[in-house]
């Protein structure tokens, strides 16, 4: 299964994600497919950036968002 998925870069107390899409079985910060996006939490509101055209091509081939990523997705409006 390919699943949509944040991978942590930041540095220590100051995290920073990449919205990726890898397989299920892969690490959090391993290997991945494509990388379709950033998010950073540490801003005031939260900062994040989507490709729509790739998280609309992953989704349209299957691929299962996480709890946080399919919030986001949600507010970018990608999905509904």
């Amino acid at each position: 299964m390919v699943k949509m998925r944040l991978t942590r870069i930041g540095k220590k107390k100051a995290p920073f994600y990449r919205i990726i899409v890898a397989d299920a079985r892969s690490p959090r910060d391993g290997r991945f497919i494509e990388e379709i996006g950033t998010y950073d939490p540490n801003k005031n509101p939260s900062e994040f950036n989507i490709n729509e055209e790739a998280a609309k091509k992953w989704l349209a081939n299957g691929a299962q968002p996480t709890i946080e990523v399919a919030k986001l997705l949600k507010i970018a409006g990608i999905t509904k």
